[in-house]
Parts: C-alpha cells; sequence; structure tokens
C-alpha cells in the first residue's frame, strides 16, 4: 500500500512571531522554519504503518520555495522513501494547495493520503477537508487512532462529545490529531541517508492547477499587549469590580 504524507514549511512554534513593519504580513527574514508539528505526526504514522508492514511505500510531499526541501529531507530522514515538491513562491490559500494536493494524489495514486489536521501558522483546518472533496475520498478528521485492515481504514475521531470511530474504504484521507503518536527523532545516519532518496521539483503550472487566488490579505497585526492585572483586598471588592468593570457577571 503507498501512503502519501502531506507536509508543511512553518514558522517553528519555539519562534516568537513578528509582523513586518508595513503590516504586509510576517516577517520571515533569518526565522528559524520547521515542519509544521501536526504534519511530524502524520509522518510518524505513516513510519509505523510501515514498521507493521502495512504501508509498501511512503512518499511525502510539500507545496512551497525551493527552501522547503529541507522539511522534505527531514521527512526523509524519519522514514519516508522518496519526496515530491510543488514548487510555488506565491502565498497559497487552502484550497489552492488542495487543488494541488488532488493533482499529486491522481499522478502517485496512494491508497492512503495522511497529514496534519491543521497548520500552526494559518490555523484553518481546511486543505484536508477540501482535498476529501476534490478527490471523492472518505475522509477521517482530526484522528487519534488508525487502522487498516483489508481494504479498509478504522479511524477513532477526537470529537466534542468523546470518540468517534469510522470505517473508510480505500483510499482514503486521514487529517491527524495531537494524540495519534509522538513523533521520533531522526537518527544521524537517517539524515546522511535521506541526502541520497529521491526528491522530485514540480510546479504548478507542470499539473495543470491554477494558484490564482480570489483572497487578499489587507492587513496582519500583532495581538494587543495584555494589560496589567490588579489586586483586589476582599472577595466583594473583586465581585464589584466583575461585575461593574468587566462586566462579565
Amino acid at each position: 500500500m503507498k501512503v502519501l504524507v502531506a507536509v508543511k514549511r512553518v514558522v517553528d512554534y519555539n519562534v516568537k512571531v513578528r509582523v513586518k513593519a508595513d503590516n504586509s504580513g510576517v516577517d520571515l527574514a533569518n526565522v528559524k522554519m520547521s515542519m509544521n508539528p501536526f504534519c511530524e505526526i502524520a509522518v510518524e504514522e505513516a513510519v509505523r504503518l510501515k514498521e507493521k508492514g502495512v504501508a509498501s511505500e511512503i512518499v511525502v510531499v510539500t507545496i512551497g520555495p525551493a527552501t522547503a526541501q529541507e522539511q522534505l529531507r527531514t521527512a526523509l530522514a524519519l522514514g519516508a522513501d522518496r519526496a515530491v515538491l510543488v514548487e510555488s513562491n506565491d502565498e497559497l490559500n487552502s484550497l489552492a494547495v488542495a487543488k494541488l494536493l488532488k493533482a499529486v494524489v491522481d499522478k502517485e495514486q496512494p491508497q492512503l493520503v495522511i497529514m496534519g489536521k491543521q497548520a500552526i501558522d494559518s490555523d484553518n483546518n481546511q486543505t484536508g477537508q477540501m482535498l476529501g472533496a476534490l478527490t471523492g475520498f472518505g475522509q477521517g478528521t482530526f484522528a487519534s487512532k488508525v487502522e487498516v485492515a483489508g481494504d479498509k481504514v478504522n479511524v477513532t475521531r477526537e470529537i466534542d462529545g468523546g470518540l468517534q470511530t469510522v470505517a473508510l474504504n480505500l483510499p482514503a484521507i486521514v487529517t491527524t490529531d495531537l494524540r495519534l503518536n509522538e513523533p521520533r527523532y531522526a537518527s544521524l545516519p537517517n539524515i546522511m541517508k535521506a541526502k541520497k532518496k529521491p526528491l522530485e521539483t514540480l510546479t504548478p503550472d507542470a499539473l495543470g492547477v491554477s494558484t490564482a487566488s480570489t483572497v487578499k490579505t489587507l492587513k496582519v497585526e500583532a495581538p494587543a499587549a495584555r494589560s496589567a492585572g490588579i489586586k483586589v483586598k476582599s472577595v466583594a471588592e473583586l465581585v464589584e469590580k466583575l461585575k461593574n468593570e468587566a462586566k462579565v457577571i
């Protein structure tokens, strides 16, 4: 079974994000970039499926600038077999990404697509669902457990009321939640081996996909600084301030 894993290059979660002086976007100059944490979970799940003998090949794909090869090499070091980079310097929305992934799915014909439920930069939680609509594949979102049985995959989903298990016919799409697994670290020998693994570069034009967006970012602002708290001398004063000043009771 071939597994396709989609990953995204994002600002490292340990980095404090800065907004450009002209408020046109996020300042990425000299900023550490990493693989989206939810995508790391997706790669780990694919590798575990291969270790169990369920998956025969893992193909990892990302859409972004040429520097996104760094994240692909990381995925290869973690256990993926080969990588595909759809090179684009444009700021792509979720639908454009889903269309490009659809083209890659058509090309690779995987039986299972695994991806993070959302990226920590845009936080949209849309691409997996859009890809499901475009491909017509069954989808299991917010997965905390994945079990492949024959021509079906059972996905345990995290929902508001607890857990829900759905059975999907393959091919299918799974988006990963935090509790699915704990991603491993790449060993030095595997990092060296990853440098020799195949990495194919494509373009949106070569895939026949238009990435023109109908959405325009007008302004990006940093969140307002949190004001300092105050101390009160009694419960009565606390209640009075919550009622008359904060107006929350």
